[in-house]
């Protein structure tokens, strides 16, 4: 009874963070598997992490609690993707390898084909499986359609939409969007006019008109 309780607790807690359409397939990954999994404060280098166990230890999967539903369940499935590689290969193969977009497409396939899915996200991640990308946040098409779940305060933008020369804010700092670079503004902080290099998908808050030179 304790360990039927335990996993009742374990469902809840999935099904905050998750739809619960997939609270169940996510679970008995976690049930099946040896690992730690915590929902950790927003990164902004990642969105989620997975740390082989050593000499024993539970292996370990950590991902960003202030992701929306549809973007967790996604980047659980793709750490999930990671531990399943390790237990098969170790370290023998590249973190991003054939051997890993195989286990990644293995979990995701059951999700699409569900049809519980938003048509928008579903659409995004057949065409993402033709050549899986090594994150959602590199597949930029995927990550504009999970944008759009997103809650953002007022005034929140993607940097990309905003005109050349705008004036936004990001991680409490100012700066003027320059030239596109491949896939990243290059940008000039306002009181330092240092240039930096921002993803075009930065979530930003637009704070004026256009200001031209």
């Amino acid at each position: 009874m304790e360990q039927d309780d335990k996993k009742e607790k374990i469902k809840s807690t999935f099904a905050r963070f998750i739809p619960i359409e997939y609270v169940g397939y996510v679970a008995e990954l976690f049930f099946t598997s040896k690992v730690r999994f915590s929902i950790v404060k927003s990164r902004t280098t990642k969105l989620g992490d997975f740390r082989a166990g050593i000499n024993g230890d539970k292996h370990r999967i950590t991902v960003n609690g202030n992701l929306n539903q549809f973007s967790f369940l996604i980047t659980t499935l793709h750490e999930f993707a990671h531990l399943k590689t390790y237990e098969k290969f170790g370290w023998k193969v590249k973190p991003h390898g054939e051997e890993w977009k195989n286990e990644y497409r293995s979990l995701l396939l059951p999700v699409i084909n569900s049809g519980k899915l938003p048509s928008d996200i579903e659409k995004a991640l057949v065409n993402s499986l033709v050549k899986t990308k090594a994150s959602s946040c590199t597949d930029h098409q995927l990550s504009r359609i999970l944008h759009r779940y997103d809650q953002h305060p007022e005034g929140a933008v993607l940097l990309e939409n905003l005109p050349f020369n705008s004036i936004f804010e990001v991680n409490g700092k100012s700066f003027k969007k320059g030239p596109l670079r491949r896939k990243r503004y290059v940008c000039e902080e306002i009181n330092s006019n240092r240039k930096y290099l921002v993803n075009s998908l930065a979530i930003v808050k637009h704070l004026n008109s256009t200001k031209n030179e």
